[in-house]
């Protein structure tokens, strides 16, 4: 009778209540409602622009002003084009240098940094740190007056001229270096704290200097550290517009200019190739996306083996 009374009063209820009635009683209705929130944002935020990029690239020219979300044809010969009308490999190619570059300044300096504050006590090291850190929150817009001054060759110091290193890597590299310099040093310092000092006084005993426990003992221990640290400064720096667009003029390819560089050339006076634009973003986006599969893969495996070690 009780059972029968229950079963009504949930009939005169809303769907709504009756939901909330069953996740009370069993929570893990509320975890799977989160999980499939969480996924339908992640598909919506993430997946469909490039979906978006997708249509546009496929779509014929003459379709895109009745576009839709299904490409109007199958138009693949524009991931060709793409190098035809505008030399995009060259553009890819200055940003993977540059990138690559910053990553492994980024790396020497920042180990060398992250060892300093996470395995040396000396005074001001807290102070010192959050200095580190507060730079990382100026805006770069900040630096970019005195920075291009410097490096269009209009400033002096005791009678000596500044290099003219505009259009060089010269003048992308040291920004790029600063700017990503605080964060990386930030999760090194994490990563390299955290190795026991038993470790590096046994590699300190078998005649090791510093250096060389940090670079044969420390960073191989801490490979999950330094290979975020090395994917994330690559991403940014591969991404990166604001300083490339700024120190490199007419943004040529010869001049180093990167591939977001690149991707404006589909855009002149008159006309603008979307479908040719989206075409370069997404093969733009193939080595980002093959390096992150490769990153995960080597966490994951050093994780594992820092697990079996111990």
């Amino acid at each position: 009778m009780a059972a029968e009374t229950e079963s009504a009063s949930e009939t005169d209820d809303g769907p709504f209540t009756r939901w909330v009635n069953r996740a009370i009683s069993d929570p893990r209705r509320v975890y799977r409602a989160l999980f499939y929130v969480a996924i339908i944002f992640f598909l919506v935020t993430t997946l469909f622009p490039f979906y978006w990029l997708l249509v546009l690239a496929l779509t014929p020219a003459s379709a895109l002003s009745n576009m839709g979300l299904l490409p109007k044809g199958f138009n693949i010969e524009a991931f060709v084009e793409v190098f035809q009308v505008v030399p995009f490999h060259f553009y890819m190619f200055n940003s993977f240098v540059l990138a690559l570059g910053t990553t492994v300044i980024v790396l020497v300096l920042a180990s060398l940094a992250g060892y300093v504050f996470g395995r040396l006590e000396f005074p001001g090291r807290l102070p010192l740190m959050l200095l580190v850190l507060a730079i990382s929150y100026f805006p770069p817009a900040a630096f970019f007056l005195p920075l291009f001054r410097f490096f269009a060759g209009n400033m002096s110091f005791f009678g000596i001229s500044s290099p003219q290193l505009l259009g060089t890597p010269g003048a992308l590299v040291p920004p790029y270096t600063a700017l990503y310099m605080p964060l990386s040093i930030f999760i090194l310092t994490t990563f390299y704290a955290q190795i026991p000092d038993g470790l590096e006084d046994a590699a300190r005993v078998e005649g090791t200097t510093r250096l060389g426990a940090l670079f044969r003992v420390i960073m191989p221990l801490s490979a999950p550290g330094v290979a975020t640290t090395a994917v994330l400064t690559f991403i940014y720096v591969y991404n990166e517009f604001f300083f490339s667009q700024l120190m490199v003029p007419g943004n040529d390819y010869q001049d180093w200019a990167p591939l977001l560089s690149g991707i404006l050339q589909y855009q002149t006076q008159y006309t603008t190739q979307y479908n040719l634009m989206a075409a370069a973003s997404i093969i733009a986006v193939l080595p980002v996306a093959i390096l992150v599969i490769i990153a995960q893969e080597r966490i994951v495996s050093g994780l594992t083996s820092g697990a079996l070690k111990e």
